[in-house]
């Protein structure tokens, strides 16, 4: 391929949403919830069309001020979207949820865009913004499931040390799995877009080490910090 991506053509994606359309009828057929699958479909291409057209537009007109705010409205919503597992003291813990995967998340974004990939200027939308989203979505997942496991565990009168172990080891499952899996089970998406580009798999294969520390790493602050602050919001978190 010569190092060029193979444009895909609006009706070439046919290709693909038929098959996931027919998915649908599927439902439909068997009687089962095939209006949320519809939506589901719907709202992503909705999402990544729309995307692709403001992150166009920012890679053109980037400023560092336009890239902080988005950060900014990034962990926001992560923080907040990680407590939705959560019946009940979501806004007692949202602080610790934003805490820990702005410091978690945010440590490992500046180490891999400064120290990994030495991007100049610091603030190239490019780099930052696809780094940005991988990390503080493990960060977000790793909190989720933390903070459902804490609350769970306490409900059940665990005492606090047992309580934040389980959580700890329940937020690092996902991410523990797919170290395990990367490279034999699956190529994960980051190698397979650079193999799929034409780049060399040694230099791929690098990139997606990178990866796989910086989810791993992202997720395991994230869920620590979100134990350690939510602590003293939780009742029996003082025992």
């Amino acid at each position: 391929m010569g190092g060029q991506v193979t444009p895909i053509s609006l009706v070439s994606l046919l290709y693909v949403i038929v098959p996931a359309l027919l998915v649908a009828l599927l439902l439909v057929r068997w009687s089962l919830d095939w209006r949320k699958a519809v939506y589901a479909l719907t709202r992503m291409l909705a999402q990544l069309l729309l995307v692709g057209y403001v992150l166009a537009w920012i890679f053109d007109n980037a400023t560092a001020w336009i890239v902080l705010g988005i950060l900014t409205v990034m962990v926001t919503a992560s923080s907040w979207i990680a407590l939705s597992s959560l019946d009940r003291g979501r806004l007692a813990l949202w602080p610790a949820s934003l805490v820990a995967i702005v410091t978690g998340g945010g440590v490992m974004l500046l180490l891999v865009t400064q120290g990994v990939l030495e991007t100049q200027p610091w603030f190239a939308p490019r780099h930052v913004i696809p780094l940005a989203g991988m990390i503080f979505a493990n960060a977000m997942n790793a909190v989720s499931l933390a903070a459902e496991r804490l609350v769970s565990e306490l409900d059940h009168g665990a005492a606090w040390p047992a309580a934040r172990n389980m959580a700890m080891n329940a937020a690092l499952i996902p991410v523990t799995n797919a170290l395990f899996a990367v490279g034999i089970v699956s190529l994960p998406g980051m190698m397979t877009g650079q193999i799929l580009a034409g780049v060399d798999p040694f230099i791929a294969a690098r990139y997606q080490i990178m990866v796989m520390c910086m989810i791993f790493a992202s997720a395991g602050f994230s869920a620590a910090l979100f134990l350690l602050v939510a602590r003293a919001r939780l009742p029996g978190g003082g025992d």
